[in-house]
């Protein structure tokens, strides 16, 4: 092995406001102090409670990506294990993701965008 990953950094328009939309998701803390990273304007982080740590900073003029648009790919996406996939789809939309692809109703997963557009999968455990 070379390295560990650390962390996930995800651009986005507002690095406060998608580091509250994981926390939602996920839990965890948002902005808890750690050497690795400094905080400040147009960054956060987000420590979950099972140890995997996301990084959010603010790019200007952010430019999403766009699910299935080769001219703009996703460059990255979570799959999220869910026991209940309708009731996680409910929830995640709840908390302002969008479904790009439900499916033809026989798969184990969904596919959605977080508010800032990134890609990200549910899928059933």
């Amino acid at each position: 092995m070379i390295a560990k990953l650390q962390c996930v950094v995800l651009d986005c328009a507002d690095a406060d406001e998608l580091s509250r939309f994981y926390q939602s998701l996920l839990g965890g803390v948002v902005n808890q102090p750690d050497p690795r990273w400094s905080l400040g304007d147009g960054w956060a982080t987000l420590h979950t409670d099972g140890g995997l740590v996301l990084a959010f900073q603010r790019v200007e003029d952010h430019k999403p990506p766009r699910w299935p648009d080769r001219a703009r790919p996703q460059q990255f996406h979570l799959d999220l294990g869910v026991k209940d996939l309708d009731r996680a789809q409910e929830d995640v939309l709840r908390l302002g993701a969008t479904l790009l692809d439900e499916g033809d109703g026989k798969r184990s997963w969904r596919i959605f965008a977080d508010p800032a557009g990134h890609p990200f999968c549910l899928v059933r455990d």
